[in-house]
């Protein structure tokens, strides 16, 4: 069996950040049914441009492959009821919705717990569901300019940059799908489910990990640096080649010692460039130098020497070098799956390895295409089945 092959988790999920954490779940075996509502076409993920046909999208690919889809009406009586016993042969209830959506369509762990004792109700919403926030909508762009995120990138004296990922989403996927199987394990052991209350913002604060100590604790006020340069450890940061950048980073006193035989300048045996702090100190005078040497060399030339010194450094890759990048394809990170409409569907595949079994790849699925699986595992006969339909259970129904 795959790791989590035992576990079912009803997502009510859409777009990025929720599908993100619940795929990689689904990647290890967890069995995802995916609930889309049917009078708004399902999951919005479907229509993102520009590789986007139908209800077909890379996009919608990315973030959902391995997953189960049932079209379902959860505001008519009838879609609530094939919900609820969709509730009492899961594990989870797994969401990212607006804070105070979840009570408002009766997913809390409150409204769920007389139907199953152990359902684990993970919501991830943009602000959580207490505060003054709670009732916004939250979007990484803006969770990025919130937590202080875009004031800290960018070089200084520019505007306020964000990250060219939606790394706030992807975090915060993270984090719910941690807290879900968290919350899993503890209402196996105990027999009683729970609320798990995460958001974007909470992971946004979180991630901002020793500047906020510093901060808290020292006064320490973040400030941009040249080249994306660390904040006390020098080098550490971008340097330009003949070609493009390299970055490098003497992240420990032997990596600089190393850098200096590397590069054979005798004043960077200098007394002032010695220890983390004198280089800290004088780094008005050593950046500079550094820079100089750099530029005169293209970066594979670079890379050349660097590696085999046992140098922290790496080339800035654009997209299509870091996908090709030899390591890439040696730890298998381009995964494979075929779809109806785009045949062979090339991805990435996911970051989390537990023990030697690959992770199965599956295509994302159809709008709706898993009515059949869930009418099994309910154990509905043809005859309620059509019942739920003609009551509109998976949406609303046309002459």
């Amino acid at each position: 069996m795959r790791p989590l092959e035992d576990i079912r988790i009803i997502a009510v999920e859409q777009y990025g950040a929720g599908p993100f954490g619940s795929v990689h779940l689904a990647d290890l075996g967890a069995d995802v049914i995916k609930i889309e509502e049917p009078g708004t076409g399902g999951d919005v993920g479907r229509y993102v441009p520009p590789y986007a046909q139908d209800e077909d999208s890379l996009f919608f690919e990315t973030f959902n492959r391995g997953k189960r889809s049932v079209s379902l009406d959860l505001a008519a009586p009838a879609g609530r009821e094939v919900f609820e016993d969709l509730v009492r042969h899961a594990d989870a209830v797994y969401s990212n919705l607006r804070g105070d959506v979840p009570a408002k369509i009766g997913i809390r762990y409150d409204q769920l717990k007389h139907i199953n004792p152990s359902i684990v109700c993970c919501s991830l919403t943009g602000f959580g569901m207490t505060g003054p926030r709670a009732a916004q909508p939250g979007y990484d762009y803006i969770l990025q300019g919130l937590a202080g995120w875009m004031d800290l990138t960018g070089e200084p004296g520019g505007p306020p940059a964000k990250s060219g990922l939606s790394i706030v989403d992807y975090s915060g996927g993270f984090v719910a799908a941690i807290s879900l199987l968290a919350g899993v394990h503890a209402a196996r052991r105990d027999g009683r489910g729970m609320d798990c209350d995460l958001s974007l913002f909470d992971t946004a604060i979180g991630m901002l990990t020793y500047p906020a100590a510093w901060h808290l604790n020292a006064g320490f006020t973040p400030e941009r640096t040249r080249y994306s340069a660390h904040p006390s450890l020098v080098p550490f940061q971008l340097f330009g080649s003949a070609d493009g950048w390299v970055v490098v980073g003497c992240a420990k006193e032997k990596f600089w010692q190393r850098l200096v035989t590397v590069l054979g300048v005798e004043i960077l045996t200098e007394p002032r460039f010695a220890t983390f702090a004198d280089r800290r100190e004088h780094a008005a005078e050593l950046l500079p130098l550094l820079e100089g040497i750099f530029a005169t060399r293209i970066t594979a030339d670079w890379l050349a020497v660097l590696e085999p010194a046992g140098i922290p450094c790496g080339p800035v890759n654009d997209v299509a070098a870091a996908l090709r990048d030899p390591h890439t394809l040696a730890r298998g990170l381009v995964v494979e799956t075929e779809h109806p409409r785009y045949g062979t569907v090339k991805q990435v595949a996911s970051p989390v390895r537990v023990g030697d079994q690959p992770p199965a790849y599956r295509r994302a699925p159809r709008r709706g295409e898993d009515l059949g699986y869930v009418s099994e595992l309910l154990d509905y006969s043809p005859e309620q089945l059509e019942k739920l339909r003609s009551a509109g259970a998976f949406g609303k129904v046309t002459e």
